[in-house]
């Protein structure tokens, strides 16, 4: 075995698994995505820059698709959108959940039937719900009391409008404590626990323009483990078993919300997907058949799980420093276009690629260029000992709440996003300059 292919052994380089399953090996180090070399792309477009694989956004809507055939699968809006994403997500037959009227507007704009997106918030603003009253939304998913005569009041006597309810099933679930949404504990939702969500159903079910066609639930994100959502399920089911014999009502939609947990480094676990789809399918027959309910259509809103594969993120070096016995890697990028390991201390896996090294790896940690000591993107990483300004890093799993999270911090300008498909690259969202700092600040 070549030293070249020690060293990358060593620091894991030169496992594929979390990238899209179009990335290949090429010469000198380098990477393709879709049959376009990643290196050629941070040359073309500069960076930091964001590439999007076409092929592998299609390919996990269908897989959704097939895992799903008997329900109703939306993308999760939140984990990115842009214009090109409305379109192949409408054309793989997935339904839309968005949580602002600038996301269903897009939507709208780009084609996206209204009837088939669900608008989620838990403080919609009256933009938020003139837009989905005007455009049409299939689904408004109330939150919270006050929303019941606030919607009901905007449709007004003669009008209608589909809505859920979102409850708090009491499940904790999810990868880190402020993106666990399950428990009554946090902003989101009606308590099962106290009453609220049905005192809310009560209230829904005496306005005549509101008709509730189903229950919503979103346990968490970034999780592993099918049993949260089992249990979750049950307690959905006994509260529409409830809502039957109290209403005489029997609803025909369950929402059971995303969440799924992806791999961000070799060896990190993911949901299983067909488990998941198996499990929650017999649960929900079996819970229905003790209930005697007739079996709902089920929904779930994938986000992350489609969208963050898909993604690689490219920076250059700027800078290496050697303080005491730590090693940082400056890049040209940071947390102002990726927050997460800021919020979330999410770890990732970045990669040298444009050439091969033969040096021994050490332990570095890949920090940003901004005014924060918070602003590390991957701590405590293996890479090539000889590590310089000029070399890029590929950064995989980034297609989700990174560049939707990017903010204009130090007025560096949010990156470009750039989709490659069958060999080919092109922008589908320009790189921010300064000018469009400068034009928005209209003061003087």
């Amino acid at each position: 075995m070549t030293t070249a292919v020690l060293s990358e052994v060593a620091t894991g380089a030169d496992d594929l698994s979390i990238w899209p399953a179009s990335a290949q090996r090429l010469p000198h180090g380098d990477l393709a995505v879709a049959g376009v070399s990643l290196a050629e792309v941070a040359e073309r477009f500069e960076t930091p820059v964001y590439v999007l694989d076409e092929g592998e956004v299609r390919r996990r809507c269908r897989t959704y698709q097939d895992a799903f055939p008997d329900a109703d699968v939306h993308y999760a809006a939140k984990a990115f959108l842009c214009r090109a994403m409305v379109r192949w997500v409408q054309e793989e037959g997935l339904g839309l959940d968005v949580c602002s009227a600038g996301e269903l507007e897009l939507a709208v704009t780009a084609g996206f039937p209204p009837e088939r997106i669900v608008l989620h918030g838990n403080a919609k603003s009256p933009r938020d719900l003139e837009a989905a009253l005007r455009l049409g939304v299939g689904r408004i998913v109330i939150d919270g009391p006050s929303e019941i005569a606030r919607i009901a009041a905007a449709v007004g006597p003669e009008g209608h409008q589909k809505v859920m309810v979102r409850v708090v099933p009491g499940v904790s679930a999810g990868g880190h404590d402020k993106i666990r949404t399950g428990t009554d504990d946090q902003k989101f939702g009606l308590s099962l626990t106290d009453g609220g969500a049905q005192h809310a159903i009560s209230r829904i079910l005496s306005q005549p323009q509101l008709e509730l066609t189903g229950l919503h639930c979103h346990i968490g994100s970034q999780i592993t483990d099918v049993k949260p959502y089992l249990v979750a399920l049950r307690r959905m089911v006994g509260l529409m078993a409830r809502i039957r014999d109290a209403h005489g009502v029997v609803l025909p939609e369950l929402d059971m919300g995303g969440g799924h947990g992806i791999a961000y480094r070799p060896g990190e676990s993911a949901l299983d997907l067909t488990a998941l789809a198996r499990r929650l399918r017999a649960e929900l027959i079996e819970g229905c058949a003790a209930a005697r309910l007739v079996v709902p259509r089920l929904l779930i809103e994938p986000g992350r799980a489609v969208a963050g594969p898909a993604g690689v993120a490219l920076y250059r070096v700027l800078a290496v420093k050697h303080t005491g016995e730590k090693v940082f890697v400056a890049v040209d990028g940071g947390m102002s276009d990726n927050p997460r390991p800021a919020l979330y201390g999410v770890r990732y896996a970045p990669r040298l690629i444009g050439r091969r090294s033969t040096a021994v790896p050490r332990t570095a940690t890949v920090v940003g260029r901004h005014c924060e000591a918070g602003d590390v993107l991957a701590a405590d990483v293996e890479l090539p000992g000889d590590i310089h300004p000029g070399d890029l890093l590929a950064v995989p799993v980034a297609g989700a709440y990174q560049l939707s999270m990017a903010s204009g911090y130090n007025l560096v300008g949010r990156p470009a996003l750039i989709a490659v498909h069958e060999g080919t690259a092109r922008i589908l969202v320009r790189r921010e300059t300064l000018e469009d700092f400068r034009s928005r600040d209209i003061g003087g």
